[in-house]
């Protein structure tokens, strides 16, 4: 039988060349790839804590899937540094459309008969509020992580985005990463021969 060809993970692949923080000097350099994994990693187990520990009933492999493709659109957008995402009601809502646009273009390099297995996981607006909340607060603590690193390196440039981005995180209050924060971001401070005994 011969099937069409399709580009989709090919052209996904390429997020390993989109950096991040791209107005910011940074020490340790991060792609969209790596970025994506840690906060598939994350998600997945602020999925587990809020099942285990705070009475939630979340899908945690549906949560982790979709983590992996949380920034796959920046394969046709780039990552839009926040302070220019967010500049304004207007650069936002221009941005979510492009989003949108962007979302379906991926969808498209599928086979048709994949698309619609694909479609809650690219598509944002297909997740349920408690996915897309955990979600973004491991979106957001990837972030923290990564100003911590970039500190803990000597690069005080982050300090200003670690400060908003922790508030952030107190500010939304989720129990699950309440618990991340005290007891596993702690080890993120720490040389290797310390973490493995």
């Amino acid at each position: 039988m011969n099937r069409p060809l399709s580009h989709f993970f090919a052209y996904v692949s390429r997020l390993r060349w989109i950096k991040r923080w791209g107005l910011m000097r940074n020490a340790i350099e991060e792609n969209v790839a790596t970025h994506s994994w840690e906060v598939a990693t994350l998600a997945h187990a602020l999925a587990i804590i809020r099942n285990r520990h705070f009475g939630g009933q979340v899908n945690v492999d549906r949560i982790a899937a979709a983590a992996l493709y949380h920034d796959a659109t920046e394969v046709i957008t780039g990552d839009l540094p926040t302070p220019v995402k967010y500049h304004s009601r207007v650069m936002r809502e221009a941005f979510g459309d492009i989003e949108h646009k962007a979302e379906a273009e991926l969808l498209a390099l599928l086979p048709p008969d994949l698309r619609e297995d694909f479609a809650p996981y690219i598509r944002e607006s297909q997740l349920a509020p408690e996915e897309k909340e955990l979600i973004k607060a491991a979106d957001r603590l990837s972030a923290l992580l990564k100003c911590q690193a970039e500190m803990q390196a000597g690069n005080k440039e982050f300090e200003p985005a670690a400060g908003h981005i922790r508030r952030k995180l107190e500010q939304d209050g989720l129990p699950e990463v309440m618990y991340f924060l005290e007891v596993f971001a702690p080890g993120y401070q720490r040389p290797l021969d310390n973490l493995l005994g």
